[in-house]
Order: structure tokens, then C-alpha cells, then sequence
């Protein structure tokens, strides 16, 4: 008995590692399935044909057992322990009636779809009864038909669908592990691609910014320059020579502003940015000349710096002298007489500090408002910084606080 148990074995390994080949040069699932079906249901006829020593074994009723032992593997994908158990009754039925005291074919190719299924994993109870009864019910059947020990059955059972339990555990592992795999991959991408949108939305909101800062003050300083060249036309003709030189300065400074954001948007068509050269953000460096823009368009301009000059990162640099830009911008359109600036390097943070006075009609809810004020407290904000708007005994101020550490590793 043992003897010919070990040769029955050597028929399973061979029909439970078919479909496997199979699967690999088969693409469809419907193929694959149906392969598998029809090897273990020809195996199975072959085992009944060697156990009973010639062809006897073989005749109508234990074809149609087998047939119910292996043709239902077919719908293993939609229901696999249902299958196991259709497969597992005819088995039993086979095996009771004295037709084939080998190994179940079909139930433990059905038992290995079982255990490589998610579904019938996470019902791991309800699984275990059905499999374990299918197991007692086969055993019960040997017993009936054959006299003798179990032992050997009983081992070989144990082994078979052990073996095939884990086997097809390990696969079901296998497929979770690369759904996971790439569930995390398109979590990825989606967690990327919403962090692109988003930087272009900041990139975008920044742009506006310095559109706004750039165009707000280029057009106030052209406006102040050409409304004194048209009333000193006739008087001072050198006055007017220095307020249309002072407008081409401004225009041509402006458009090269305006061109270097657009440089430093472009890209190529496959996503790298170019190698052209970008010049270097504008910054406190330029403040004096700012302020001498502003002066020589009529606005004094009265600056004071506290405390050593040190380098800034450039985004700190870039939104001091934008913040610095708008508020002049703001003191020539609405205020009255000169303006102050304190620039002051801190210990941990520059301070900058822009006030003018305003005539009696201004209003606070006038000055405190537009896309200028709006946009120097989003400078502010994104450095960490903070930006105060005052109206107090006819004087408008702007305060700024703007932290170094915030910037400091983007330096060099």
C-alpha cells in the first residue's frame, strides 16, 4: 500500500505543477482554468486505470465522478470554496465506492485555489470547518471501502493538501504583496501629481505677486514722470529730458523683470527646465536705487539702516524688496509729503519699516485694502514673517518681520 502511494504521489506532483506551465505560456485566465480542469480530470482517469491495473477502473460512473472531482475547478475564480467542495464530494463518493484510492486531484487543486483566495482568507473560520469536514468525510469514505490501516492514507492526506494549503497560501500572500505594491505606487503618483498642482499654484500666486509689485510701480513712476514732463514742456525742457529718461529707465528695467519670470517658467517639452542662464532675484541690494527712482519721480525718500548688513537667502531678499517696492509704490499714489524706511538686521530676523503721512481724507479701510497690502502678507507668511498695516495721527505704516532661520539653508 505504501508503495503504491508513493508512486500515486509522483502522479500528483506532476498534475498539481502542470497548470502552473500551463499558466505560463496561456494569457487568458479562461485558459489557464480550463487547462487545469482537463489535466487533473485526465490524471485522475489515469490513476483509476492504474489502480485497478487496466481499463476496468474506467467506465461511465467513474467518469462522471471524476468529471464532478475536476470540471468545477473551472469557476474556481468566482466561488473557490464552493468548488472545493463539490470537488471534495465527488472525491469522496469515488473513494467510497472503491474507484481510486489515490490522492484527490481535483479537491486539492481546489484546496490550493482556496488558500491563495483573499475572500476565503478573511472567512479563515468558516474555511477550516469546510475543509477539515471534506478531510473527515474523505477519510470516513477510505475507511468504508478499504480494510487496513489509515495510517498511510491518513499521512498522505495530512501531506497533499498541507502541502497544497501552503503553497497556495504563499501565492495568495505573493498577490497582496504586489497589490499592495501598487496601490502604494499610484498613491505615489497621485500624492505627486497633487504636489506639482499645488507648487504651481504657489508658483502661480507668486507670479502674480511680482507682476503686480513690478507693474504697479513701474506705472506710478511712469505716470508721476510723464504728468511733470507734460507741465514743464515748455518751461524747463532739461526736466523733461531727465522725466522721459527716467520713464525708458523704469519701462526697460520692467520688461526685464517681467522676462526674467517668464524665463524661469519655461520649459522643455519634456518637463526639464532650460539651461539658459537666469539672472539672480532682485533684492535689498537695490534699494538704493529704488529710492532713488522714487525721489527723482518727486516722492522723498528719507532711509535709515540699523545694525550690520548681512546676506539674506534669496526668497527673504527677493520679499523684503518687494515689500519695500509696494509700500513706496503706496506712499507715492496716496500719501502726502516723504516717506521713511528703516531697514533693521536683528539677531534673528530683519525688520522692515516703511510710513508716510497721509492727506486728512484718506481712510483706513481704503488703504488697508487691495492686492498690494494683500500680497506683501503673503510674503510675509510664507517666510513665517508678519506684516502690520497702521493708520495713526495721519500716518500710514507698514511693519514687517521676516525671519532668517526660516531662509537660511536655501543660501549659497
Amino acid at each position: 500500500m505504501a508503495a503504491r502511494y508513493a508512486r500515486l504521489d509522483v502522479a500528483f506532483v506532476s498534475a498539481f505543477t502542470a497548470p502552473v506551465q500551463i499558466g505560463r505560456s496561456a494569457r487568458s485566465p479562461k485558459v489557464l482554468d480550463a487547462g487545469t480542469a482537463a489535466v487533473a480530470f485526465a490524471l485522475t482517469l489515469a490513476l483509476l486505470g492504474f489502480h485497478h491495473g487496466s481499463s476496468e477502473g474506467v467506465n461511465p460512473l467513474s467518469v462522471v465522478l471524476a468529471a464532478i472531482a475536476c470540471f468545477p475547478l473551472l469557476a474556481h475564480r468566482r466561488a473557490p470554496l464552493t468548488v472545493f467542495a463539490v470537488c471534495a464530494a465527488g472525491s469522496a463518493v469515488m473513494l467510497g465506492l472503491g474507484y481510486a484510492p489515490g490522492p484527490p486531484i481535483g479537491p486539492t487543486c481546489a484546496l490550493f485555489f482556496v488558500a491563495g483566495d483573499q475572500r476565503t482568507r478573511d472567512r479563515l473560520g468558516v474555511t477550516a470547518v469546510v475543509v477539515l469536514g471534506l478531510g473527515v468525510i474523505h477519510l470516513g469514505a477510505a475507511a468504508i471501502a478499504y480494510s487496513g490501516s489509515l495510517a498511510t492514507p491518513i499521512l498522505g492526506a495530512i501531506v497533499l493538501w498541507g502541502a497544497a494549503w501552503i503553497a497556495g497560501d504563499q501565492l495568495g500572500q505573493r498577490r497582496q504583496r504586489l497589490a499592495d505594491l501598487v496601490q502604494r505606487a499610484e498613491r505615489a503618483e497621485r500624492d505627486t501629481k497633487r504636489e506639482r498642482q499645488l507648487a504651481a499654484a504657489e508658483e502661480r500666486t507668486r507670479i502674480a505677486r511680482d507682476l503686480h509689485d513690478s507693474a504697479a510701480h513701474a506705472i506710478n513712476v511712469i505716470l508721476v514722470q510723464a504728468g511733470g514732463a507734460r507741465l514743464l514742456q515748455e518751461r524747463d525742457p532739461e526736466a523733461v529730458r531727465a522725466a522721459l529718461h527716467t520713464i525708458e529707465d523704469v519701462a526697460r528695467e520692467t520688461i526685464n523683470e517681467i522676462d526674467q519670470l517668464i524665463r524661469g517658467l519655461r520649459e522643455t517639452p519634456t518637463g526639464e527646465a532650460t539651461h539658459d542662464t537666469i539672472d539672480p532675484p532682485i533684492g535689498l541690494a537695490a534699494a538704493d536705487t529704488l529710492a532713488d527712482r522714487h525721489r527723482a519721480a518727486g516722492l522723498p525718500v528719507h532711509m535709515h539702516v540699523i545694525g550690520l548688513r548681512r546676506p539674506l537667502a534669496p526668497g527673504l531678499d527677493q520679499a523684503a524688496y518687494r515689500i519695500l517696492q509696494e509700500s513706496l509704490t503706496n506712499a507715492a499714489r496716496h500719501g502726502t509729503g516723504h516717506a521713511d524706511v528703516k531697514i533693521a538686521y536683528g539677531e534673528r530676523r530683519l525688520e522692515l519699516t516703511v510710513s508716510n503721512p497721509l492727506p486728512s481724507t484718506a481712510h483706513h479701510d481704503r488703504v488697508d485694502s487691495g492686492h498690494g497690502i494683500q500680497g506683501m502678507r503673503e510674503r510675509a507668511a510664507l517666510l513665517n514673517g508678519t506684516l502690520e498695516v497702521s493708520l495713526g495721527d495721519a500716518r500710514f505704516c507698514v511693519h514687517a518681520r521676516l525671519p532668517y532661520a526660516i531662509s537660511e539653508a536655501t543660501l549659497g
